[in-house]
């Protein structure tokens, strides 16, 4: 009987110290009925959702009937240690943050004012980039058409952004920004 354990041993002794060497972790029974991924949670930091890492808000405007025109401001909120590369990009190749609104009810855009950028220097590239961070306010001018009805509207715009952090780049998003304009 004694045999039989130390061969089993001289046998399995290898397996054991090859599974050591070779960096792995040999589960415990424990670990191995444990749910897929249940220990993965507290390991891996939560990063933030990308519908939170830049938001965008707008202000009403009003527009006299007839031709009337105003500006309205399209905040865009910029989670910390995120930016946005700005209007116009530092390179072809990235994705500015671009606002894009047509004609609607009555109610025509002009061509959006962008803020000027803050340019800072990232592990990344080679050169300074043209970013936003933090708060970016974008005007769009609006005009009101002679055939555009008095009351409120609900003017669509759309904003792309590619939000990034010093690291990487998230999929660039378009988000939806609903302009409320009173026409007097």
């Amino acid at each position: 009987m004694l045999r039989n354990t130390l061969n089993t041993l001289c046998l399995c002794a290898p397996l054991l110290f090859s599974a050591c060497a070779s960096g792995q972790e040999v589960p415990s029974n424990a670990a191995s009925n444990a749910a897929p991924g249940a220990n993965q949670t507290a390991r891996t930091p939560t990063p933030i959702p990308q519908a939170q890492v830049v938001t965008a808000s707008v202000e009403e405007v009003q527009l006299g009937a007839g031709g009337g025109s105003a500006e309205t401001a399209v905040r865009l909120d910029i989670a910390e240690g995120y930016h946005v590369n700005a209007n116009p990009p530092s390179d072809k190749f990235y994705i500015g943050t671009e606002i894009q609104a047509e004609p609607q009810e009555g109610i025509t855009p002009g061509k959006p004012v962008y803020p000027p950028a803050l340019t800072k220097k990232f592990s990344f590239a080679e050169q300074p980039l043209a970013v936003y961070e933090g708060r970016a306010v974008i005007k769009l001018p609006l005009r009101a058409e002679l055939s555009a009805a008095k009351g409120r509207h609900t003017f669509k715009a759309r904003i792309r952004v590619q939000p990034c952090n010093d690291q990487a780049c998230l999929q660039p998003r378009t988000i939806e920004a609903a302009i409320p304009v009173v026409v007097n």
